[in-house]
């Protein structure tokens, strides 16, 4: 019960990180569209380096122990990739008429793979604790320090994308509890739930790689001045380096 109290604790403070952009509701309606392009530059970088740098490795590691697994590993990504490509255009149809959005698909398609990868930290933190708390608290404290930037990118998208800011606090709130749902089922289905990571976690970095490439790429892309360019692009390198140094602390 002390392991069960533990993860629910950790996935709980966790959840807590999205609620970072309360910050900007100080900011006036213009200084907050002013920011809101780096913070999508910011969040391209972290989902590049969350998938390329975090996910994949930990997808591959996990992957040795089946047959076969490391290439189904690959398969599993392309099908989230595939999957987010045919869900956005899904949303656009829905949501979208004679080229016009009230809120960009990329938004909505942003909310969908936090909600799966929000899932995933929750059964690692589940299976870390399981094993040892010390091990529990380490991976806990690794996946907070990664939250940090990546929710306050998350916040830009969603204003990028067409929310309001109260709308996009309580979205990214509600995407971020499925980390707690996420822990709840790895604590009780633990010996079960190791296959599922292996697949979840490379559907996710598909799902990252799609969204990065494909819709907030694009975005930074429509700078025309090429100074601010440079600044937008140091932006995604410094989401990457992010990541990064948050993977060497948390080995």
């Amino acid at each position: 019960m002390a392991t069960l109290l533990w993860i629910l604790l950790s996935t709980f403070v966790i959840s807590a990180f999205s609620l970072i952009g309360l910050f900007t509701l100080l900011l006036k309606e213009k200084s907050l569209n002013k920011i809101t392009i780096f913070l999508v530059s910011l969040s391209a970088g972290a989902l590049i380096g969350g998938a390329f740098l975090d996910l994949i490795p930990e997808a591959v590691e996990h992957a040795e122990k089946f047959n076969n697994g490391i290439t189904l590993t690959f398969v599993y990504l392309l099908v989230g990739f595939s999957l987010f490509f045919l869900i956005e255009k899904v949303l656009h149809w829905r949501h979208c008429h004679d080229g016009k959005c009230e809120v960009h698909t990329f938004a909505y398609m942003n909310l969908f793979g936090d909600c799966v990868h929000n899932f995933i930290d929750g059964l690692i933190i589940a299976a870390s604790f399981v094993v040892s708390t010390s091990l529990g608290i380490t991976t806990s404290l690794a996946i907070m320090l990664h939250e940090i930037p990546q929710e306050i990118g998350d916040f830009g998208v969603l204003i990028h994308g067409g929310f309001t800011k109260s709308k996009a606090l309580l979205m990214n709130f509600l995407t971020a509890l499925t980390s707690i749902l996420g822990g709840v089922i790895g604590y009780f289905l633990y010996e079960y739930t190791i296959f599922q990571i292996t697949f979840l976690i490379p559907f996710a970095a598909g799902g990252f790689i799609y969204i990065a490439a494909s819709d907030l790429i694009p975005e930074i892309r429509k700078e025309i001045e090429f100074k601010k360019y440079l600044v937008h692009f140091g932006i995604f390198l410094l989401g990457i380096l992010i990541i990064y140094g948050v993977k060497l602390l948390g080995e």
